[in-house]
C-alpha cells in the first residue's frame, strides 16, 4: 500500500500451528522442564484367544474364528456444563447456528482452523470423541442375502446368540430361519445316523409309529427308533420318543427350524451334563428285573417274583398286574396292549389301561423265554421247549407252531412276515410266519446264541463262543465274523450301518456293518454288559458293576456316568429326552428315571424371520419356516405345510460341507 506499512499477510494454518508449539515449548524450556512424552493408553484389544479348554471332541472340528473384542468406550469424561455461563451457551448457539448455515468447504476451513488451535489433549478428545460415530454397521447397508450369506460361516450356535444381542437389526438377521436350517444340516440335526445310511427298508409297523397315520410302516430294534426311508418333514420332527399324538397333547409343535435346533441342541446339553432324574423303590427285597420297556405313555417293568409293574413316563406307579404264578421273563407292549410270558408257561395280553387280562394263552410246555408282536394282533413267543408260537391276541388262539430247534429258543426277532430266531442249540433259523416253516438254518456258533438282532436284510448272532456272526437273511450265508469280545455276547443292537454289541467281558464294541470291522472298543464295566442300547448320538449301557454310562457313538469317548452307586444294573432303556435304569441298591431294586427335557419358556419362544416380522401385523404366520418355502425344487410351496428337511437346497446362504459338530449351551 502507498505511502504506509505493507499489510502482514495472514500466517497459514501450519505457521499458526508451529507457533502455538513453539510458544509451548519455549514456556516449558523457561521453567527447566522439558515437555513429558504423554501416555500411551491400553493397547487396542485384537482378536480374543481361543479357550485353552475348547472340547474339540464335542464339536468334531477345530474351533471357529473367535469374536472380536468389543470396542473399548470412551475413557474421556462428557464435557462439564455445569459451570457454563449464560453468554457462553449463548455463543455456542450462535456458533451452532452459523456451522449449519455455512456450506461444505466453509465448514471444513472451520474447523481446521479449529484443530490448528488445540492442544494434544483436546485432540486426544475429539479423537474418542469422533471414532465411534465413524464406525458403521456393515449389516444396515449390506442386502439381507448377503448378510445371510455371512453368517453362514459361523458353526458356533453360542456365537450367534451372542450376536443376535448386538441390535434388533442383527436379531431380524439371525431369526431368519434359513441360517438355523444350515446351522441343523452342520450339526446333523437333520436326519438320524441310521437313516442317512443306505440300511435296509423297514417292513413292519413297530411299537413307536413315527407319524398318527394308522398304516405307517416302521421297524426297529428297539423303542423310539425312527425309520430310514428317507428325512421326516418338520412335522414329524415335533416328536423324539416315537409317537406324534401322544407328544402333541403336552408339547406344541414345532414350527421352524430354530425351534427344532434349540430343542435338539438343549437337549443333548442335557445329556452331557444335566438332567433331572427321580428315584422310585421297587421292591423292598433284591428281586431281579427280567424286562424293561419305555414307551410314549408307560414305563413298565417285569421282575421274577411274577408281578409287572407299570408307570407313567415320570415315574408315578399306575398299577400292578398280577396273574402269573412264578416269574415273568418275557414282556412286549403295544400302545395300550401288553403280551407277558414266564416260568408259568403262559402268555397272558393285558390292557394297560384297566390292568385287567385279556387272554391267557396256553400251549408252550416250558418257560416262555422271548416275545415279540408282528402287528397289533400278533404276537410270537419263544420257549424251552424248543418251539416258537404264533398267537392271535384277539381271540386268544394259536395260529401256528414252529418247530426245528433242538434245544431252548433264547431271542428272537420280527420284521414283517419274518422272524429270526436264535437258540441254544447253537443255531439260528429264519421262519415264514405266513408260511409256518423253516426258511434257512444259520449255523457256525460253536455255542449257544443268546442275542439275535434283525433289521430285514441282516441278522446278527451273539454267541456264548464269543464270537458275532453277520448273516444274509435272504440266502442264510454267513457274512462275516466279528471276533473281540472274550466272553459271552449277551447285547446285540442293530441300526443302519451300525452294530453296537456288550459282552461279559465288560467291553462294548461299535461295529460298521458296511466293512464289518470294528469303530470303536469301549472298556465299558468292570463286569458284565447288562443292558446296552444307542442311538444316532449316543450309547447307553449298564452293568453288573452298578454304573450307567453314556458313550459318544461317534468319538468312542466317555460321556458321562449317569450312575455310579449301585450294586448291580439290571436293565436300562432310553429315549431322547428319557432315560430309565433298574438298579439293586441297598439290596433294594429302585428305579431311576432320568428326564432331558428343555424347560418349556427356554424352548419355546416365537421365532421371527425377516419375512415373518413383515407379515405379523397384518397376515397370520405360515406354519411352515419361510425361508424354505422357496427352496423347494419342483414342487408347489404352499402356506401352511411342513417343511420336508431333505436337503437344504441353494440359497443366498450356501451350505458348507456338514460337519458332525455337537456342542452344548
Amino acid at each position: 500500500m502507498a505511502g504506509g506499512y505493507p499489510r502482514p499477510r495472514p500466517l497459514s494454518f501450519s505457521e499458526r500451528r508451529g507457533s502455538i508449539f513453539n510458544d509451548e515449548l519455549a514456556l516449558n524450556t523457561q521453567n527447566g522442564k522439558l515437555p513429558q512424552q504423554r501416555p500411551r493408553g491400553p493397547p487396542t484389544p485384537s482378536m480374543s484367544t481361543p479357550a485353552e479348554d475348547f472340547d474339540q471332541q464335542v464339536t468334531g472340528s477345530p474351533p471357529p474364528p473367535p469374536t472380536p473384542a468389543a470396542s473399548p468406550g470412551p475413557s474421556h469424561t462428557q464435557p462439564n456444563w455445569s459451570n457454563a455461563e449464560e453468554q457462553e451457551e449463548r455463543y455456542l448457539a450462535d456458533l451452532r447456528q452459523h456451522f449449519l448455515n455455512c456450506g461444505s468447504p466453509q465448514r471444513t476451513r472451520l474447523l481446521a482452523d479449529l484443530f490448528n488451535l488445540c492442544t494434544s489433549q483436546q485432540l486426544s478428545f475429539v479423537h474418542q470423541f469422533v471414532s465411534p460415530l465413524l464406525k458403521k454397521d456393515p449389516f444396515t447397508s449390506l442386502p439381507d442375502e448377503l448378510c445371510l450369506r455371512i453368517l453362514s460361516f459361523i458353526d458356533d450356535p453360542k456365537v450367534l446368540a451372542r450376536a443376535s444381542q448386538v441390535s434388533q437389526r442383527w436379531h431380524d438377521l439371525l431369526s431368519d430361519d434359513m441360517t438355523w436350517k444350515n446351522l441343523c444340516v452342520k450339526h446333523d440335526y437333520q436326519r438320524r445316523l441310521s437313516e442317512a445310511q443306505q440300511g435296509p427298508q423297514p417292513i413292519r409297523p413297530d411299537i413307536f409309529p413315527l407319524s398318527g397315520e394308522a398304516g405307517s410302516a416302521a421297524s426297529h430294534s428297539f423303542p423310539g427308533a425312527l425309520p430310514p426311508n428317507g428325512l421326516p418333514s418338520m412335522a414329524e420332527f415335533v416328536r423324539f420318543d416315537g409317537n406324534t399324538n401322544q407328544l402333541a397333547n403336552v408339547r406344541p409343535r414345532l414350527k421352524s427350524y430354530k425351534s427344532h435346533f434349540k430343542q435338539r441342541y438343549l437337549v443333548d446339553a442335557a445329556w452331557r451334563t444335566g438332567g433331572r432324574n427321580i428315584t422310585r423303590n421297587i421292591t423292598q427285597d433284591g428281586g431281579v428285573v427280567t424286562s424293561l420297556h419305555l414307551t410314549s405313555k408307560y414305563i413298565i417293568v417285569a421282575l421274577d417274583n411274577a408281578r409287572i409293574h407299570v408307570f407313567d413316563t415320570e415315574g408315578n406307579a399306575l398299577r400292578t398286574l398280577q396273574g402269573h404264578v412264578m416269574g415273568v421273563w418275557a414282556m412286549v407292549p403295544w400302545d395300550d396292549i401288553l403280551v407277558s410270558g414266564g416260568c408259568d408257561r403262559d402268555v397272558r395280553v393285558w390292557d394297560l389301561t384297566t390292568g385287567v387280562c385279556l387272554h391267557t394263552l396256553r400251549g408252550h410246555t416250558s418257560t416262555v423265554r422271548c416275545l415279540k408282536m408282528s402287528d397289533a394282533n400278533t404276537a410270537i413267543s419263544g420257549s424251552r421247549d424248543t418251539t416258537l408260537r404264533v398267537w392271535d391276541i384277539r381271540t386268544g388262539l394259536c395260529r401256528n407252531v414252529l418247530v426245528g430247534h433242538q434245544a431252548s429258543v433264547r431271542c428272537l426277532e420280527i420284521k414283517d412276515d419274518i422272524v429270526v430266531s436264535g437258540s441254544y442249540d447253537t443255531t439260528a433259523k429264519v421262519w415264514s410266519i405266513s408260511e409256518g416253516r423253516c426258511l434257512h438254518t444259520l449255523q457256525g456258533h460253536y455255542s449257544q446264541i443268546y442275542a439275535i438282532a434283525f433289521d430285514g436284510v441282516r441278522v446278527a448272532t451273539g454267541s456264548l463262543d464269543t464270537s458275532v456272526r453277520i448273516w444274509n437273511a435272504t440266502t442264510g450265508e454267513c457274512q462275516a465274523v466279528l471276533q473281540g469280545h472274550t466272553s459271552l455276547v449277551g447285547q446285540l443292537q442293530m441300526r443302519g450301518g451300525t452294530l453296537v454289541t456288550g459282552g461279559s467281558d465288560g467291553s462294548v464294541r461299535v461295529w460298521s456293518l458296511e466293512r464289518f470291522c470294528p469303530i470303536h472298543r469301549l472298556a465299558a464295566h468292570d463286569n458284565s454288559v447288562t443292558s446296552l442300547q444307542f442311538d444316532d448320538t449316543r450309547v447307553v449301557s449298564g452293568g453288573s458293576d452298578g454304573r450307567v454310562k453314556v458313550w459318544d457313538l461317534k468319538t468312542g469317548h466317555l460321556v458321562r456316568e449317569l450312575i455310579s452307586q449301585g450294586e448291580a444294573v439290571w436293565r436300562v432303556a432310553f429315549e431322547d429326552e428319557k432315560c430309565v435304569a433298574m438298579a439293586l441298591r441297598n439290596s433294594r431294586t429302585v428305579m431311576e428315571v432320568w428326564s432331558f427335557s428343555p424347560p418349556e419358556e427356554v424352548l419355546y419362544d416365537r421365532p421371527v424371520s425377516l419375512q415373518q416380522a413383515q407379515w405379523a401385523s397384518d397376515a397370520p404366520v405360515p406354519e411352515r419356516p419361510i425361508s424354505a418355502i422357496s427352496l423347494d425344487q419342483g414342487t408347489s410351496a404352499r402356506v401352511g405345510e411342513d417343511v420336508d428337511m431333505t436337503d437344504a437346497g441353494p440359497s443366498t446362504a450356501p451350505l458348507q460341507q456338514p460337519h458332525n459338530l455337537f456342542s452344548t449351551y
